[in-house]
């Protein structure tokens, strides 16, 4: 009988355990997972712990939480109250980052979730404080190694990593490159026709109609070539065509709130250059008059002449290609063109026709009135109204009802204590302060639901309300027409709020007529229900009929 006493308390004692691992692609392979999972079942059974279940994140860097699917997941189970250790090789498995490590031992202390590594015990906070410093150094001087020894590369004239079109790699000669004439051609027709006068967007036209192969595969266009001046890059403003390599240019720094990687200029006086006359693919001469003009051209486009934002800037889309469309000039008269983006980048569009900008505003504007004001559309928004309110009340009743339980879980979990104790089973150090946490988690809840709102009820929009939206929209087109005409932007924005994209073709049905196509706010909402009236077509009152007038291209 004295056995099974024991035998009890000993299973009573046995706490829920789960195992996490990590590598990271550096220095561990697969294997590590499977090694880290029998260590950590190895320190599980000598400290009677019971293993409910195992997370892995393969071939993830611990600089950062994000894009670890397994942690994650394990952090979900914490909170449903899944298990009460987690166990792990070392506290680096978890994570290198200072903020991170202590961020996941301060979640699953107040979870009452213990951490322990098999090398080191408990996690205190002082021991994660400790290890993170230490995760965090270990990780910073990598960094410092892996540029330092990138710079060591440079120096010698290889490469620190990347590729240039243009060049390949030699093989069995680590870092060393060598010229692909067949891209070298095209690079010195992109410098040669530079600098007679064509634009970067001709230039890039031209060669995907010869079917010139570009970077990556992909269509050329006027970036691929023009790049950024301030960063440096391009093909126009890259050194390595005229034999000198310079790297160094930019660095990459880690978003703490996305956890990805964005590039930031750097200073030119930490630049690093070297000269490689061995890869020169453009004659000298040739590359400073290609510089010399850039300059040029950069001064004579100063922030103050770019453009003003339209009523429809970033929503226009090409109907043909579905690429997004831009101003393109104005005719005699003054009206404002616009043009397939694709057409006048890389001239890709099969359609490279221009439409008249105040055409397609007015055909939205029209369009809406139309839409919003159709008693299907008042109809589908007094629909759409109920079933928010009757989703506001079913989430409400739910958390409700998932609180309930829970404290009738552990109203439950302390009257089997207490039968412990009634029987003699247990110990009463462990159990009394473990069914007063209990009670204390239990009386937290009790006060969550005496807090929580009254069930919301479902109400009807009053017929007043509806009349008087309808005669706001009487004088909606005129009165929005004027405010974005004299430069109100809170006309804008309130147009942009209620449009996500408007597709812009030729009107095959009619010679000179446009199509247009609005989706809005209410199409996520009401489904196919939103623009009842299917306002596509332009012409007549909706869209004035234009003459066809032929692509300009862009300078």
């Amino acid at each position: 009988m004295r056995f099974s006493s024991m035998e009890a308390r000993m299973e009573f004692m046995k706490k829920r355990a789960v195992i996490y691992a990590r590598f990271s692609t550096d220095l561990q392979s697969e294997r590590s997972v499977e090694d880290q999972f029998a260590l950590c079942k190895k320190y599980a059974a000598q400290h009677n712990l019971d293993v409910v279940a195992t997370y892995e994140d393969r071939a993830r860097s611990g600089a950062s939480v994000f894009g670890r699917e397994g942690l994650i997941s394990l952090m979900d189970a914490a909170r449903e109250g899944a298990f009460d250790t987690v166990i792990v090789e070392a506290l680096d498995r978890l994570s290198r980052d200072m903020e991170d490590l202590a961020g996941i031992h301060k979640r699953l202390t107040f979870l009452d979730i213990e951490i322990r590594a098999v090398h080191e015990g408990v996690a205190s906070t002082v021991l994660v404080g400790l290890r993170g410093l230490v995760g965090q150094l270990y990780r910073e001087d990598n960094a410092h190694k892996i540029r330092r020894g990138q710079s060591g590369r440079v120096s010698q004239g290889l490469n620190a990593g990347g590729l240039t079109y243009g060049y390949a790699p030699v093989v069995g000669e680590p870092g060393k490159r060598q010229i692909v004439e067949s891209e070298a051609v095209a690079v010195r027709r992109i410098f040669e026709e530079y600098v007679s006068g064509k634009s970067p967007r001709d230039i890039a036209h031209d060669l995907n109609q010869d079917g010139v192969q570009a970077p990556r595969g992909n269509k050329w266009n006027a970036s691929t070539i023009n790049g950024n001046m301030q960063r440096g890059t391009g093909i126009l403003q890259n050194e390595l065509y005229d034999g000198r390599l310079v790297w160094n240019k930019v660095r990459m720094v880690k978003d703490p709130d996305t956890g990805r990687r964005v590039s930031r200029p750097n200073p030119r006086e930490e630049w690093q250059s070297v000269d490689i006359p061995d890869l020169a693919t453009v004659n000298h001469d040739l590359f400073d008059k290609a510089q010399a003009r850039k300059r040029e051209r950069h001064l004579n486009l100063p922030h103050q002449n770019r453009r003003p934002r339209h009523l429809l800037s970033g929503l226009l889309r090409c109907g043909v290609c579905g690429s997004g469309m831009s101003t393109n000039g104005k005719d005699k008269s003054g009206r404002v063109r616009i043009r397939c983006s694709a057409a006048t980048e890389s001239g890709t569009c099969s359609d490279p026709k221009t439409f008249y900008l105040d055409t397609v505003e007015n055909a939205v504007l029209a369009g809406l009135k139309a839409e919003l004001k159709h008693p299907k559309v008042l109809a589908e928004y007094a629909r759409a109204y109920h079933e928010e309110r009757v989703r506001l009340a079913t989430e409400a009743n739910e958390q409700r009802s998932n609180l309930e339980n829970k404290a009738d879980r552990l109203q439950s979990e302390i009257n089997r204590l207490v039968n412990y104790l009634a029987k003699g089973i247990g110990d009463p150090y462990v159990i009394g302060p473990r069914s007063t946490e209990l009670y204390h988690e239990r009386e937290d809840i009790l006060r969550q639901l005496a807090q929580m709102q009254p069930t919301l009820e479902v109400v009807s929009l009053h017929p007043s309300i509806i009349k008087r939206y309808e005669k706001q929209l009487e004088a909606l087109q005129d009165s929005l027409t004027k405010g974005i005409r004299a430069g109100d932007q809170e006309c804008a924005e309130a147009i942009r709020d209620l449009v996500n994209t408007v597709t812009v073709k030729r009107d095959t049905s009619s010679p000179g007529a446009v199509e247009v196509e609005i989706t809005g706010r209410l199409n996520p909402i009401l489904g196919d229900h939103a623009y009842p009236n299917k306002v596509k077509r332009v012409c007549g009152l909706m869209v004035a009929e234009e003459g066809l007038e032929p692509p300009t291209r862009g300078l």
